[in-house]
């Protein structure tokens, strides 16, 4: 059989094609035009020049490549007229939803989100930002001619949230405990049902039968479907193995809307802040001023003025004992600590304590890791001055009672300083209802950049203290015979700032609003529970810290194994832990342990990863039983 050749004078009418062969790209154009051109409201063909180098129909409106718009779907044209090559590329409707020409099945079309044709075109802003209107100075982003504005799918603010319904939960931490061998890939989430509340009471003997008490939400419950697809790293791959995050209390990932904002400011605002009359002086400096009242809105202080910017809670707490320590310690008198507190919570006061000859005492735990409040009591007098506690522990996870800490200290006449590194991500805070006197957090544990955090102090506090450093910025005037400083928060913020990574803070903390810390507490308690309910079920796992107020840390050794090669083995699986001291080596060996293996949670992790560190963890284990056996 022979194969047809298309014939170079075309007989005229599709009759005459279908016999004779294919038609040629010329044919194909003509007849083209010929048909839409007869369609209602269309005016008469127009003639035109031959084409050269590619086929298009053309108009007076610019040709839109789609190489331009999505390099996987279309090649880029090779002529000079910017019109795709593909002659199929050439037709109308190409490109548009349900258009084959795109690969978009046809039954996607009706769920793409369409326009009145009647209505003005609406156009998205170029960038999504939720700090528009406070403290910024960006214009309205206005559409170039014939510019084509996709609407961005803004995944916090138009979500369909669902957390796993009361029942679903129930069965989870079911008298089995026993979670599902994972399989494959794993899925996002646990599947939503359609109750919108649900919480936890401890599981004891009679949770079966009591039901747990519905608690209203202050925003929709959380789709942590939606939420990863806010964090563009969560879709990595490690070792061939879909990346599990599980190093929350290490540092956390930051969701798109924080790395675009980072990239506008760089790309729009770049400038230092204060004291220039230009355009970029003020724009920068009113996204980090406005970035200052989100920190002092989201932690309930009472003015943005009791908001200093630091790179980390550890500069934080030295700022504060090379200021006010400096000022007010002195001999003989005592600094409380407690011994859940990271090695940036000890060394600081140690080193003020040396220089002083002060004396630091230690707050103990029970075997829980609980505080022992009975035991804090004892340790104040009238010669303590300050105490330094964290609100939840990096290592443990036990969440601390910083409020009684707080009112004990001060009716013994003594500062309170809150390491609140490890709560800001999970806790709603608080600082004038918890009386604290400091409260430092870091950024980039609350889903903003690294190398930024924040100091509160109360007003009084800061006024009546002098800075810990000298230079530009902080300074009202200076002579060779004196300098005089700017008020807080300017006179502890010597030199140019982090501004850039100050702003991503506020995006960030914009971000965990707008989810609800209300939400994020309750699905990682419940997320909590099913991990440590799975980790119970692998032989010879100890989990260390069983307090009965827990953060998302689950701290464990494995029977027959040092933890390094417990993280290296679920690193193989794609699964990020941390394993070593994690700069707490007091409470580690107040259990007897040099190191401990930490998966710590974060809201966009699931019961699925939390499935997968327990299987890998059995067959590590069944391994290693096997070999020994054998």
């Amino acid at each position: 059989m022979t194969t047809p050749t298309p014939t170079s004078n075309p007989p005229e009418g599709l009759a005459g094609l279908l016999p004779a062969g294919l038609p040629n790209e010329a044919t194909l154009a003509r007849l083209a035009s010929e048909f839409f051109a007869a369609l209602p409201g269309n005016p008469g063909p127009v003639e035109t020049p031959a084409p050269v180098g590619n086929v298009a129909p053309q108009s007076h409106e610019p040709v839109i490549a789609l190489g331009q718009r999505a390099p996987s779907l279309a090649p880029a044209a090779s002529s000079q007229n910017g019109a795709p090559d593909s002659a199929v590329e050439a037709i109308p409707g190409a490109g548009k939803p349900g258009s084959a020409a795109l690969g978009v099945p046809q039954a996607y079309a009706p769920a793409l989100p369409q326009s009145a044709s009647s209505a003005a075109p609406v156009f998205a802003p170029a960038t999504p930002y939720y700090f528009l209107g406070e403290g910024s100075a960006y214009p309205a982003h206005l559409p170039k001619e014939n510019e084509i504005v996709v609407p961005r799918d803004d995944r916090v603010t138009a979500q369909s949230f669902g957390l796993p319904g009361a029942e679903e939960l129930k069965a989870l931490l079911a008298d089995n405990k026993a979670p599902r061998e994972s399989k494959g890939s794993i899925p996002a989430a646990v599947p939503s049902r359609s109750s919108s509340f649900y919480f936890l009471d401890p599981v004891g003997a009679d949770a079966a039968q009591a039901e747990p008490p519905v608690q209203p939400l202050a925003h929709p419950p959380l789709d942590v479907n939606a939420i990863r697809r806010d964090f563009p790293i969560l879709a990595e791959r490690v070792n061939g193995k879909p990346l599990v995050w599980f190093d929350n209390a290490a540092t956390t990932h930051k969701p798109q809307a924080v790395i675009d904002r980072l990239a506008w400011f760089y790309a729009h605002e770049n400038s230092n802040i204060h004291r220039a009359a230009h355009e970029l002086a003020a724009r920068a400096t009113d996204a980090y001023e406005s970035a200052r009242n989100k920190v002092a809105r989201f932690i309930g202080a009472g003015s943005a003025n009791e908001i200093i910017f630091v790179r980390g809670a550890t500069e934080a707490i030295n700022l504060v004992a090379q200021s006010w320590g400096r000022q007010n310690i002195g001999a003989g008198d005592e600094i409380v600590v407690s011994i859940l507190e990271h090695h940036a919570n000890i060394v600081p006061w140690q080193q003020l304590a040396a220089e002083k000859g002060a004396k630091i005492r230690v707050i103990p735990v029970d075997d829980d890791g609980q505080i022992r409040l009975d035991e804090y009591q004892k340790l104040l007098n009238e010669k303590t001055k300050l105490v330094a506690i964290t609100q939840v522990s990096n290592a443990l996870g036990t969440i601390t009672p910083v409020k009684e800490i707080v009112d004990l200290a001060h009716r013994a006449g003594a500062k309170v300083l809150v390491d609140g590194a490890q709560s800001v991500s999970h806790l709603r805070v608080n600082v004038q209802a918890l009386d604290a006197d400091w409260f430092v957090f870091s950024g980039h544990k609350v889903f903003a950049p690294t190398g930024i955090g924040a100091v509160y102090g109360k007003a009084a506090i800061l006024e009546a203290t002098q800075p810990w450093q000298g230079g530009g910025n902080m300074i009202a005037d200076v002579t060779f015979e004196r300098t005089l400083y700017q008020p807080a928060p300017n006179k502890f913020e010597a030199g140019t700032g982090n501004i850039a990574d100050a702003v991503g803070l506020g995006a960030a903390l914009d971000y965990v609003e707008r989810i609800g810390l209300e939400n994020i507490a309750r699905y990682e308690h419940a997320l909590l529970e099913y991990a440590t309910h799975g980790l119970r079920t692998v032989p010879g796992l100890r989990i260390i810290g069983t307090a009965r107020d827990k953060a998302s840390v689950a701290s464990f050794v494995l029977e027959g194994f040092k933890t390094e090669e417990v993280g290296k083995a679920l690193n193989q699986e794609g699964i990020a832990v941390r394993s070593g001291h994690h700069c707490a080596q007091p409470i580690l060996r107040r259990f007897g342990l040099e190191a401990t293996v930490r998966p710590s949670l974060a809201f966009y992790n699931t019961c699925q990863e939390v499935d997968h560190l327990v299987a890998t963890l059995k067959r590590l284990k069944g391994g290693r039983s096997t070999t020994v056996l054998g």
